[in-house]
């Protein structure tokens, strides 16, 4: 009995954790951000050579397609199906947490972007983009649309072989997204890893507060 309510009260509060952990890896980077330092210079340099030996016409397509698929419409259009299938539902808490994740995200990318003020990278681009470079905006939509969306139908999936499916896409699609914004030439490594820290020290915190909510709840 004791050993059920202790794993029990670990796992109320291991999203927690996990934010803290997020919170920790953006804070390393938004420091080097900040300073401008060589290792952060020499990370972006490191990972820009890498991508471009992936040049190509068809690698070229490919990622195109894929950075539009975090661009506003899209991702308004994904949201809006989600928001509509849990109002039919009448899963009134998720649709809540919905709304309230993927406005904050945004909200607090607003706020990230103006502090730091970071110009984007300089060159040739094959998409244009305006607006400061970290954190990357699109990445940051992309891990917390597709990370509550995953959540919520985590909760709702008792196959392992369809919760392991679903974890792999989303990963793939948010992974994906980050480096396609790198490959088209206007965001940094370092704007692309921020972001994902970011968006899920968000994502995880909200995530906690959710289900204390309705551990309260009785839910």
């Amino acid at each position: 009995m004791q050993a059920q309510q202790h794993v029990h009260i670990r796992a109320k509060w291991l999203p927690f954790g996990i934010a803290l952990l997020f919170l920790i890896g953006f804070c390393g980077i938004a420091i080097k951000v900040w300073e401008a330092g060589a290792w952060i210079q020499a990370f972006d340099e490191h990972v820009i050579t890498f991508v471009r030996k992936l040049e190509g016409p068809s690698m070229t397509a490919a990622m195109k397609g894929i950075t539009h698929v975090g661009d506003s419409w899209p991702v308004v259009g994904i949201g809006a199906i989600v928001l509509v299938v849990l109002t039919l539902l009448r899963y009134r808490m998720e649709l809540l947490f919905f709304i309230v994740v993927n406005g904050g995200s945004a909200w607090l990318n607003s706020i990230l972007k103006q502090l730091f003020q970071r110009a984007r990278p300089v060159g040739d681009r094959l998409v244009e983009a305006g607006g400061y470079s970290f954190p990357s905006g699109h990445s940051m939509a992309a891990f917390t649309l597709y990370g509550v969306t995953g959540y919520l139908l985590w909760k709702h999936m008792k196959h392992r072989g369809s919760r392991t499916l679903l974890a792999v896409v989303g990963t793939l699609l948010v992974v994906m997204i980050g480096l396609s914004r790198i490959y088209v030439g206007v965001h940094y490594p370092s704007d692309v890893a921020g972001a994902y820290m970011a968006s899920g020290a968000w994502l995880c915190a909200a995530i906690g507060f959710f289900r204390l909510r309705q551990a309260y709840l009785g839910r």
